[in-house]
């Protein structure tokens, strides 16, 4: 199954969502409609499942436990987010959920590195996965359900004595605990399915998330950011094609030594590097160092913000999870592709301990769990 995109309806132009409660009531009728119909299984015993997502060409494997976890009290250090989020995607979440009464799909927490998870995942992958399957990205996915009560306990105890930190699913968090303080009557609406990983070796990594700026041609992109920035052009293709602004960008992000950020229209690549007092007093002095030495941050409120004139939102800002997405959309909506190198795990952990919150669809976690293997009804 592809993952559960946000069920809102958009407005002709599409702009702002209008509403979530027909997509949602249509949710429900179709989970409701596997289950008579047999194609979803039900657990009888109390389970959690160990999760392995092995990616091609011998990168090193993800490996967590998909379970139920309690919403924590406001305040607490349990769970930490490191990611803003927006009301109307929140909103549209919580419709979802209340409709289904179920967790369609994990959110996916990185937790302190505990010995006793470290042993009991080490043992259970000896035996023969419950769940295998490859899907379409060539990720290798196996499950192996546990419903051991000595282990669970032992597992539970454990993982309880960690902190974590939202990796992924920030919007399905908040909708969760929304929908916990709009029905605090209803059985589960007090946790969350989540894939729980460790924090370093057997985690996730981190990819870059690029931004798109529409109607901005890049010559006065880069008249604006000249002002605060020193620019240097990299690539141009005078054919119009993206294939020598693509091989540039790529050498870029491979480069550990690269600093600073690339603009581009498909056809000409710059970077801006070296930031002047100005553009970096544009970043909140009063939020904690960890937060403010992020090229995101720097990208939001000293280019974005205080150079383009961009308010954060969806429609002045486009969001592209690869470098080709970021070009395609660039040429499509006559825009400025900006591409940002990824921080580092220990970074967002930084941020989150921090208490502080980086600007929306900063990190892109991956591998990914596939929605669909593992679903939670919240009377269970």
């Amino acid at each position: 199954m592809r993952p559960i995109l946000p069920l809102v309806d958009r407005s002709p132009s599409g702009s702002a969502p209008s509403t979530a409660v027909g997509s949602a009531e249509l949710a429900a009728e179709t989970l409701a409609n596997w289950i008579r119909d047999g194609i979803l299984e039900r657990d009888a015993a109390p389970a959690m499942w160990l999760y392995e997502l092995r990616p091609a060409g011998g990168a090193p494997a993800t490996v967590g436990w998909l379970g139920v976890v309690a919403l924590p009290p406001a305040g607490s250090s349990a769970v930490l987010p490191h990611e803003d989020t927006f009301p109307v995607a929140v909103e549209g979440r919580r419709a979802l959920l209340a409709a289904t009464a179920t967790d369609l799909e994990p959110i996916v927490l990185a937790h302190d590195p505990e010995p006793v998870v470290a042993e009991l995942t080490d043992r259970a992958r000896t035996d023969p996965p419950t769940l295998e399957l490859r899907d379409t990205d060539d990720v290798l996915h196996r499950l192996w359900r546990e419903t051991d009560p000595q282990v669970l306990s032992r597992l539970t105890e454990a993982l309880g004595r960690t902190h974590a930190v939202i990796a992924d699913g920030h919007h399905r968090f908040a909708a969760a605990r929304a929908n916990s303080r709009s029905q605090p009557a209803v059985a589960g609406s007090d946790a969350v399915l989540a894939l729980v990983t460790p924090m370093g070796a057997g985690g996730l990594r981190v990819d870059p998330i690029h931004r798109v700026v529409p109607d901005l041609t890049l010559d006065a992109a880069v008249a604006a950011a000249s002002q605060g920035f020193r620019v240097t052009e990299l690539a141009r293709t005078s054919s119009g094609g993206t294939s020598d602004v693509a091989v540039a960008v790529r050498r870029w992000l491979d480069d550990p030594r690269a600093t600073g950020f690339l603009a581009t229209d498909g056809s000409r690549l710059v970077q801006l590097q070296s930031p002047s007092g100005a553009v970096l007093a544009a970043v909140p002095p009063e939020a904690p160092a960890a937060w403010r030495g992020l090229d995101v941050v720097l990208a939001h409120h000293g280019l974005l913000d205080l150079l383009w004139h961009r308010r954060d939102d969806p429609e002045s800002v486009l969001i592209a999870h690869t470098v080709g997405e970021a070009l395609g959309a660039a040429v499509e909506r006559s825009g400025v592709a900006l591409l940002l190198r990824a921080p580092s795990p220990a970074d967002v952990a930084a941020v989150a301990r921090a208490g502080a919150r980086m600007p929306r669809k900063s990190t892109l976690f991956v591998p990914k769990p596939r929605t669909g293997l593992v679903l939670r009804p919240l009377a269970d």
